[in-house]
């Protein structure tokens, strides 16, 4: 759940540490936790967050039968927000589910990290912007929005190619497992790395928490399916898949097509 990402999906998450029990034990579940974080009582973000940007991830579940107006409306705000440089927000990606819940659009911003995001806040009200986005509202049947950060190990990177598909992959986490969730799927990834490489991946830092999220591109779905099938024979991806799924209460697999605005496509 991107901040509920589809109906039930999803992000990469975690707050602060949580106090009572034992601080340590939280954010450091499993010996590789406790080997990746040797700092004593840490927030989640100092461990594992790359740190030099943040997301807004924007869920906007539209009316079906005002599909075309939002998304000429949705191209003259985040374009908007795109083009004026006193904002400094840049558009990491703009998509329309095909598979997932239907009538819904994923936005993700990118922030020059909280005091980025604090300057296009301040900026926004009683602006163009503001009145473009007013415009949005006819046509949604509801809206969230959802801040994150990326993974130190895997930054957000432009796809390699043009066209083809994207997969958000959403994960709603136990509460107190993202360390033992990234020890774990960090090493897996660089075997999945082999035959594609992901094109971001993020935890929920603000809004629904315990969620984690990445970002795949294919050319169709055939190449997909062969590429998930290839990595089953890679070791160490299937102890990944059973290990990390035990840390999550939720998954979900979303098939996207970028919007003809979105950067990436």
């Amino acid at each position: 759940m991107l901040v509920h990402l589809t109906s039930n999906i999803p992000r990469r998450v975690v707050p602060g540490a949580r106090r009572a029990i034992s601080v340590q034990s939280l954010l450091h579940g499993s010996k590789e936790s406790n080997e990746a974080g040797d700092h004593e009582i840490q927030g989640h973000s100092r461990l594992i967050a790359r740190g030099k940007y943040l997301h807004g991830i924007e869920v906007h579940r539209v009316k079906p039968d005002t599909v075309k107006e939002y998304k000429k409306a949705a191209e003259r705000y985040y374009t908007g927000l795109r083009d004026d440089p006193e904002l400094r927000v840049k558009l990491s990606g703009n998509f329309e589910a095909i598979v997932g819940e239907q009538d819904t659009f994923y936005h993700v911003l990118e922030y020059e990290n909280h005091s980025g995001l604090d300057n296009a806040w301040k900026r926004i009200p009683g602006s163009e912007h503001e009145r473009a986005h007013d415009a949005l509202r006819p046509f949604l049947q509801s809206r969230a929005t959802q801040l994150a950060q990326e993974f130190a190990f895997l930054p957000t990177s432009p796809p390699h190619e043009e066209g083809g598909i994207f997969e958000l992959r959403a994960y709603q986490l136990n509460p107190g497992t993202l360390l033992e969730w990234e020890a774990t799927w960090r090493k897996g990834i660089e075997a999945r790395k082999k035959f594609l490489q992901p094109v971001g991946a993020w935890y929920a830092h603000m809004g629904r928490l315990h969620q984690v999220y990445h970002l795949w591109q294919y050319p169709n779905l055939e190449t997909r399916k062969e590429t998930r099938e290839s990595a089953w024979q890679l070791d160490g991806w299937a102890g990944t898949v059973h290990k990390t799924s035990q840390l999550a209460r939720t998954m979900d697999s979303l098939i996207l097509t970028p919007l003809s605005f979105s950067p990436l496509k």
